[in-house]
């Protein structure tokens, strides 16, 4: 059959295209922005006419473009908008960092900033009086690592109108002066709300610096789709945990999309207030119908139902390690989280959860079954994400809910902050067991790769593919420090965690995941064949070229 002249043809290569009818090829065509033909190059020259650009590939892999099912683009900004503070490693850092960015930014009414390390401070978090010495005049506000709480001066408090006096909303912790009974500077899940909802948001512009941001550092690591997970209503004011700051993002989303600026597929859920009923569904589905553009969507609901284990908010069955009274708190009372999850299913919207203890799991295993119960089954692809210490008795629940899991296997490793801060919270025995992967997957849940970026920063996928196959620190030796080795997954595993299973889980996948006939033409050029090297050298590979619909939206200079 005499095929058609494509736009480009991509030739002499090792092509895995995560299709089982038709794993491997040598070549593939493209047209319009879609794959026209796989096969062997022999096939595939057919396709080849007098305008067509040919690529030879010289034997170097291929694969589909990278799905990250979980990073917060657009909560973080640029670095002239905000102080970015993850590669800093003291207090010493923090403050000249603050210091420096203050006198370089006299223009901006706040201080923003995040990154600063939790095991870098006492359980009590950092203080007040550290930021007050360097910058007075104006408000403090910085985000901590994992994105759960924040670090801010005298002057952000009193803006805020917080005293001693002040009592916490639900879920949330003001920490306080033992002296003194004073704010100390460090605020907690939603007491951070007190702060950021009386502070002024980023702008639209400077959210559309985030987005840039990523979007060139996505194109250099092969990411072609992501899922943003923190979306917020223009207008919401109420419990935000601590995002307030980010209530532009939807409409910076929007426009760039309109102005074809976004170089990855976005899709989206819009986060939830845990002190509203389920009427805050409707508003929700609304603002989710008005956006259409392919590149830009948003499918559901976002639910934080409990917060992490470095700040003892993640809520666990069994009492903390370090503090024997608590097991920490839901964010939500589970008749609420079930009537909201109920209304999310009756609405055919997806739900996307943030549960980091096995009782904030079971607590939302519980109100999906009530949802289904209420509505039947649906195709709604619900997620449940991080999944730091679950129950394995809630395992074959989840797989039975067909819930989707979303890991973060960049954190699949022992290390510093496992020793310093993991077992020390959790105990070793439970520490030992965290992050389960191959255990779902072989009880037939769907897994779908991602890094909670800028949580995890850098975080290209061939890093989270080599740690979900290896779960070590780079380089380690002592068999001691795999973090349960019988939760490794497979090369194949992995990758499909990362396009195929994350295009499911995103409901593209009829448009994205695999090199087929009729898709997008999201692709990545590798330096080595994954399959032919070690797994511990998977994340040393570079990433030469990244095609996004057709285009080449990063090329190294050695293809």
């Amino acid at each position: 059959m005499k095929k058609s002249q494509a736009d480009v043809v991509f030739t002499n290569g090792r092509v895995y295209t995560v299709d089982n009818q038709q794993p491997w090829s040598e070549a593939v065509a493209v047209s319009n922005g879609r794959f026209t033909a796989v096969g062997n190059a022999a096939d595939i020259s057919a396709c080849i006419g007098p305008q067509t650009n040919v690529i030879d590939l010289g034997g170097k892999m291929v694969l589909p473009g990278f799905i990250d099912s979980h990073a917060h683009v657009s909560c973080t900004t640029n670095e002239t908008a905000s102080l970015e503070m993850f590669h800093l490693e003291s207090l010493e850092d923090y403050l000249d960092a603050v210091r420096e960015f203050a006198t370089n930014h006299p223009e901006h009414e706040v201080i923003y900033g995040g990154g600063w390390h939790n095991d870098l401070f006492p359980p009590t978090g950092p203080v007040k009086k550290d930021l007050d010495a360097v910058v007075s005049d104006r408000p403090v506000c910085l985000m901590s690592e994992d994105g759960h709480f924040d670090w801010v001066n005298s002057k952000a408090i009193e803006m805020a109108g917080i005293s001693k006096d002040t009592v916490a909303p639900a879920g949330g912790i003001i920490e306080k002066d033992p002296l003194t009974g004073e704010p100390s500077g460090t605020f907690r899940e939603t007491a951070r709300d007190l702060i950021q909802n009386v502070l002024p948001p980023f702008t639209v512009d400077q959210i559309k610096g985030s987005i840039r941001n990523f979007m060139q550092e996505a194109a250099s690591v092969g990411i072609t789709t992501v899922h943003d997970p923190l979306l917020i209503l223009p207008d919401a004011d109420g419990q935000l945990i601590g995002f307030g700051a980010g209530r532009n993002n939807i409409q910076a989303y929007a426009e760039m999309a309109r102005d074809s600026e976004l170089t990855v597929r976005v899709r989206g859920t819009v986060l939830t207030d845990p002190t509203l009923d389920a009427d805050q569904v409707q508003a929700i589905k609304s603002v989710c119908e008005q956006q259409d553009n392919p590149l830009f969507k948003m499918t559901g609901i976002k639910v934080f139902v409990d917060g992490v284990v470095e700040g003892a908010t993640a809520f666990l069955l069994e009492p903390y390690a370090h503090m024997p009274d608590t097991c920490g708190e839901p964010l939500w009372d589970l008749d609420n989280l079930k009537s909201l999850f109920a209304e999310a299913a009756r609405e055919r919207l997806q739900i996307h959860i943030h549960a980091i203890g096995d009782a904030a799991i079971r607590m939302s295993l519980d109100a999906l079954e009530h949802a289904r119960s209420t509505h039947g089954t649906l195709d709604s692809r619900h997620l449940i994400t991080h999944l730091h210490i679950l129950d394995r008795t809630d395992i074959p629940r989840m797989a039975a809910l067909n819930v989707i899991g979303v890991p973060q296997p960049f954190w699949f490793v022992k290390g510093d902050y496992f020793h310093n801060l993991e077992a020390r919270y959790l105990g070793l025995e439970r520490a030992e067991k965290e992050y389960p992967m191959k255990s779902l997957k072989d009880a037939g849940i769907l897994l779908a790769g991602a890094s909670d970026y800028p949580v995890q920063v850098p975080s290209p996928p061939l890093l989270g593919i080599m740690l979900g196959v290896t779960r070590c620190e780079p380089g380690e030796t002592d068999p001691n420090e795999i973090l349960g080795p019988e939760e490794r997954m497979t090369l194949e595993e992995m990758i499909a965690c990362f396009t195929i299973n994350g295009a499911h889980a995103n409901f593209l996948e009829h448009e994205t995941g695999s090199i087929e006939v009729g898709k997008n033409a999201d692709m990545v050029v590798l330096e080595n064949n994954l399959f032919e090297i070690p797994a511990t050298e998977i994340a040393n590979t570079k990433v030469l070229m990244t095609i996004f619909e057709g285009q080449s939206v990063y090329r190294d200079a050695a293809i």
